[in-house]
């Protein structure tokens, strides 16, 4: 595995990190001791649910004081070495790199379309004040969200239309595969229901991009009985939803797993494009529930998938050919992605990939792309080595 080169000057450019230490106090000292803190740098922490909270949070504030930060917990973290689990992973950026604004956004389930929109629009406002003109090429947004709080649409459509055309990407955050407690870090504090927005000038070349492995197939399910609040599909076709998509599969309702839902997940088309939506679970009563919002009348494409590595590597490649060689690439991979190629035996070449990269990020209960919330899809913001002309 080629490593990310070594840090350099403190003070400038980008720096990556992680730590596998099983004590929360001395993972944050370890990863801050890489990553090198300071006012003028943004550092960005993914972080293992298996660190309990109060701990991670003391550590966090002890290694990192009040300097600028941003992250979430984690269904599995992307470090320099690829594909980690039970760790702190993260990157810092210098003011030579970004000029940005971070915000937290919290009490999601109180706020309306109004205020999420507003929110986004002020730190916006806030840099431009700083630049006259924000333009697609040299600014993004960087969004984290509570991956239980079950409104990550409204979040995404939010703050894509208060950006005002700034490109933006994202994730949500995870616990593994427990579905019990998600949160997302602001300046050391481990938030619930709530999101941080991070939008940033880049002084270097600058791609947003997202891709998925998966083409639709001729099967179609409708979905004729749903409980849209609990994104839960009770019926397709007029019979019960596990059943239904078991038959389309040539498979019975007992035989569905994770593994099963990563492989074969359903496409639906939004402005000609298709795009994954996943299935977290098959319930007792026959339902089925999905990591994104459903509804009556939604036609479902069963999808069927290339080759995840063969997609991954063009999708890396397109990145950095296009800031001209990546120094850093932020990645929200779904859990999904990495269950599917830890099924295939694939899971520690993808994650060598992911190093070779430059990729650091995390695996995600969902991921964000302009203003939408998507299943199955990596998700990256690419920044170049040489500064921007």
């Amino acid at each position: 595995m080629k490593p990310h080169p070594a840090n350099g000057d403190p003070a400038e450019g980008i720096r990556v990190g992680e730590s596998q230490h099983a004590d929360a106090t001395e993972a944050a000292r370890q990863l801050a001791s890489q990553l090198a803190p300071a006012p003028n740098r943004l550092s960005l922490v993914f972080a293992s649910s298996s660190f309990a909270p109060e701990q991670l949070e003391a550590g966090l504030a002890m290694a990192f004081g009040r300097t600028p930060q941003i992250g979430c917990t984690t269904a599995g973290e992307i470090g320099p070495r690829g594909y980690q689990q039970a760790s702190l992973a993260g990157a810092s950026l210098g003011d030579d790199v970004i000029d940005f604004e971070i915000g937290l956004l919290d009490g999601l389930d109180r706020l309306d379309l109004h205020c999420m929109t507003a929110f986004a629009r002020d730190l916006r406002n806030a840099l431009q004040a700083r630049h006259t003109r924000l333009d697609s090429l040299s600014c993004f947004a960087f969004m984290l969200v509570d991956g239980l709080c079950g409104r990550e649409e409204s979040v995404a459509r939010a703050f894509h239309d208060g950006l005002g055309g700034i490109p933006l990407s994202g994730g949500s955050a995870g616990d593994d595969l427990h579905f019990v407690d998600t949160r997302v870090i602001y300046k050391g504090r481990l938030v619930k229901n709530a999101a941080v927005l991070l939008v940033g000038v880049s002084h270097r070349p600058l791609e947003v991009f997202h891709t998925q492995h998966f083409t639709p197939t001729s099967a179609r399910l409708i979905v004729t009985g749903a409980i849209p609040t609990e994104r839960r599909v009770t019926e397709l076709n007029g019979c019960p939803a596990a059943d239904e998509y078991a038959h389309a599969l040539g498979l019975t309702a007992a035989e569905l797993t994770p593994a099963i839902f990563a492989a074969n997940p359903v496409l639906v088309r939004i402005g000609g494009t298709d795009f994954v939506r996943s299935i977290q679970r098959a319930n007792p009563d026959g339902s089925l529930d999905f990591f994104c919002a459903i509804d009556r009348g939604i036609v479902f494409k069963i999808a069927r998938g290339e080759n995840l590595l063969t997609n991954l590597d063009k999708a890396l490649g397109a990145a950095s050919t296009a800031v001209g060689e990546a120094d850093l690439i932020l990645g929200c991979d779904c859990i999904l992605r990495r269950l599917a190629a830890t099924e295939t035996g694939i899971a520690d070449v993808v994650g060598r990939r992911l190093a070779d990269g430059r990729v650091v990020g995390f695996n995600t209960f969902g991921e964000q792309f302009l203003g939408l919330h998507l299943n199955q899809t990596f998700t990256g913001i690419a920044f170049g080595k040489e500064a921007r002309r």
